[in-house]
């Protein structure tokens, strides 16, 4: 999709900061508060705008041990994928889940407070998930960069 140069500064100062009001917006683009207000409407009606979310300082919450997960399937049939992936979802630790090429065939971000919980992540459940072949896991030593903004 094409946006115009206001889309495209409104987008970058909302995901800078979604709390602005309109009317703070409508001075940094020049435009009415109404203006911003329907370019906002049509950005969330046609899913440009997907959601508004705070993003949470995992070190103040003590849910700072990040994990990433490689998975590899036992089997790649249409039924264990789709099971594998339904079973992910529903686990809380697992906060992305990309279905990727390579030696693995899934690469999961999770966040825990501490070895221990990703141990009974791993054990409880992770593992008892169906297909699993095998799984290989790193752990975040420094988060040298961690950004949301998607720079159009």
């Amino acid at each position: 999709m094409e946006f115009d140069n206001i889309d495209k500064l409104l987008l970058k100062l909302l995901q800078e900061d979604c709390k602005q009001t309109n009317k703070e917006l409508s001075l940094k683009l020049n435009l009415s508060v109404t203006a911003v207000y329907e370019r906002i409407k049509k950005l969330e009606r046609i899913n440009v705008i997907d959601s508004y979310v705070a993003i949470l300082n995992k070190q103040q919450v003590e849910m700072d041990f990040v994990v990433f997960c490689h998975v590899k399937l036992e089997k790649h049939a249409k039924n264990s994928i789709h099971h594998f992936e339904a079973e992910v979802a529903k686990l809380n630790e697992v906060l992305e889940c990309f279905h990727i090429s390579g030696d693995y065939d899934y690469l999961l971000k999770v966040v825990v407070r501490d070895m221990e919980n990703f141990r009974n992540f791993m054990v409880n459940k992770l593992t008892t998930i169906q297909y699993i072949g095998s799984t290989q896991s790193s752990f975040a030593i420094n988060e040298v960069k961690n950004i949301t903004a998607i720079n159009l």
